[in-house]
């Protein structure tokens, strides 16, 4: 009978309220670092929606990995790629985590505007160099936003 409750306090901890995640790689370098352990608070966004800026933990919509990235437009919202710069609804967007200089582009050749719409958000990570983000696979649904990656 303990045994059974403690199973499943633990179940309904981690997947209604907290639980540790591991950053691999450095897509979210400064602000992240590789190999370091975050917690991964779902609570928050059961009783509101995520915001711009949130550091969240995203399943990849190609492969269904976990991947830890910034909300950089939420739906609605128009995001445009352009000179090394992001732009949100036409406005510049200040972001005082990536290292002075970092510039930011689109990886494809068709174009750089992307719109969120519906229930998707576009993430990237604060590595811009070196993250496979919104830019690769699109805008990522509600459902995939697992929760909000805190210290």
């Amino acid at each position: 009978m303990i045994l059974s409750l403690s199973v499943l306090s633990y179940l309904l901890i981690s997947w209604f309220v907290i639980q540790s995640v591991e950053v691999v790689g450095d897509s979210m370098y400064p602000t992240l670092i590789n190999t370091g352990h975050y917690w991964l608070e779902r609570y928050s966004y059961l009783v509101s929606e995520p915001r711009q800026d949130d550091i969240v933990a995203v399943r990849d919509p190609q492969d269904k990995m976990l991947l830890v990235k910034r909300i950089i437009a939420v739906p609605g919202q128009s995001v445009c790629l352009k000179n090394g710069r992001v732009y949100i609804d036409g406005r510049l967007l200040h972001e005082p985590y990536l290292l002075p200089g970092t510039p930011t582009y689109a990886y494809d050749k068709n174009g750089n505007e992307f719109v969120s719409y519906g229930d998707r958000y576009f993430v990237m990570g604060d590595n811009r160099n070196n993250s496979m983000d919104s830019r690769v696979f699109g805008a990522v649904s509600r459902q995939d936003i697992l929760g909000k990656v805190v210290e």
